[in-house]
């Protein structure tokens, strides 16, 4: 089992996604810095002073200014300013990566597809019939 699973490890596909996700990671980590750290801050100035990430709905009635301030509070609430935060991160993140594969596209070579053969069929009973066959499967007719 432990053989079994040294090989499985070791395929190449199985190596390849790790590092995928391992980047992956980092490039989330840095777009997620670009969207609250530079690209936010302006989008909140021009929106009139908004900090999103510090936007929020509080469920109780016991006040609270900030976001951090109600956390700490153990406060019931909804952060939906990190949540549009969170949306703007996925959309960077798919459109980054739409356009790294419309590029890889782009430059790797397409395979070209073979033309599609004609199926065989069996003189008699006109059923489609597997190119080894030397009987017809459904009328047994030899071929």
């Amino acid at each position: 089992m432990v053989e079994e699973f040294k090989k499985f490890i070791m395929r190449g596909n199985v190596l390849d996604m790790a590092v995928g996700i391992i980047i992956g990671a980092a490039f989330g980590k840095i777009v997620t810095s670009f969207v609250n750290d530079i690209l936010m801050p302006p989008i909140g100035l021009i929106l009139g002073q908004v900090d999103f990430s510090n936007l929020f709905i509080n469920l109780s009635g016991t006040p609270a200014a900030t976001l951090a301030e109600a956390k700490a509070a153990g406060l019931p609430v909804i952060a939906y300013g990190a949540f549009l935060n969170a949306i703007i991160d996925f959309l960077i993140v798919a459109f980054a990566i739409f356009m790294m594969i419309k590029q890889v596209n782009r430059v790797m070579p397409k395979k070209e597809e073979e033309p599609a053969k004609e199926p065989r069929l069996c003189p008699y009973c006109k059923t489609e019939i597997p190119d080894e066959a030397t009987k017809c499967p459904h009328c047994t007719s030899s071929l």
